[in-house]
Parts: structure tokens; sequence; C-alpha cells
């Protein structure tokens, strides 16, 4: 039941997402205000949304919940809890929802301290976000579905890949994509000021 609910908040943050794309950038377009005024709110629903998925998965591995085929494909239940952490971004369908999660972060982080911004410029902004997270969840819900089942469930996982039972791959992923995804606030001002 909790992987569905994590499928099904991964495609509420889908749908909000492309409010946040469509609402703000078509409000400052015809400088209607309310319009304008979903951005934070939607950027805010939108993180809210893609934790919770990232949340459900991550319980998947430390619950050994083998009926998730990403889960089976990628832990065990020797392996320690450490890693059954970092299992959740070890192959590609985890990397995705990490990497969605942080591209929901530096939008809040947007959202949250552009406040001394006009309006017109804060839809703009969080208007590219969405179009950009849009494209992140598309994908990983229509083709790399961390909330797959495997039915019937198995009854061990294969394991980690042994490459990335290393301390360091406990906090390289996730500083890497902080920076990799932190381009994307300079492309979405970029573009806003294009637009």
């Amino acid at each position: 039941m909790l992987p569905e609910l994590g499928l099904v908040s991964l495609a509420l943050a889908l749908v909000l997402s492309l409010a946040l794309s469509v609402l703000p950038l078509v409000g400052a377009h015809r400088g209607h205000g309310p319009w304008m005024a979903t951005a934070r709110p939607l950027a805010y629903a939108q993180l809210l949304m893609i934790a919770i998925s990232y949340g459900l998965l991550t319980w998947a591995f430390l619950a050994h919940d083998f009926s998730v085929a990403y889960v089976a494909t990628n832990s065990n239940t020797l392996l320690p809890v450490a890693y059954q952490f970092t299992a959740v971004w070890s192959a590609h369908e985890g990397s995705l929802l990490l990497w969605a999660l942080i591209l929901a972060v530096w939008t809040a982080a947007v959202a949250r301290f552009s406040r001394a911004l006009p309006m017109p410029v804060v839809a703009r902004v969080l208007g590219v976000l969405g179009v950009v997270s849009v494209g992140f969840l598309a994908f990983l819900i229509f083709t790399s579905n961390p909330f797959e089942r495997l039915l019937p469930a198995a009854v061990e996982g294969r394991d980690l890949n042994p490459l990335l039972q290393d301390p360091g791959m406990i906090i390289h992923p996730p500083m890497l994509y902080l920076g990799y995804v932190g381009f994307s606030v300079p492309f979405a001002f970029a573009i806003a000021a294009l637009l």
C-alpha cells in the first residue's frame, strides 16, 4: 500500500508542477496577480509531494519490502542501515527521484528567498523551474517508476552494487546533485529575463 501512495504523491507532484509551469507564466504574461501569486504555494506543495514520495521509497528499503522491484534489485536484509539509505539513490530510478527532490528543494528555496523581487519576475522564474520539474517527473513516472511492483515478491533482495558500499558514496551523489541541479536556478533566471 505504501509504494502505491509513493506513486500517487509522485503523480500529484507532476500535476502541481504542471500548474506551476502554466499559471504563473500566463499570469505574468497577462499581468494577472492572483495567478502569479500561486507560484510560491505550488512550489512548496510540489516539494511536499516529492518529499513524501522519497520518504516512502526510503521506508520500503528500511522495511525490506521486496515486492518493490527497485528495492529487490538494490538491497537485501544483510545490508547495513547506512547503505539501505544510500541504496535509495543507487540506481537509475532512485537517482532520478533524488534529482527531482533536490530540484524541488531548490525551487522552494527560490520561492522562499525571492521576497524582494517583483512578483512577475518570481512568477517567471518559478514557472521555468516548474517546466524543468515537469520533464523530470514525467520521465520518472512514465519510464522509470521506482515503485513498480514485483509479483510475486522476492524472498530476498539481490544486493547493493559492491562499488557503492563505500562511505564516500553516502555523501557523494547528494552533494554532486546539489551542484548540478543548482544550475537550474541561474538557468531559470536567465530564461525568465528573456521572457
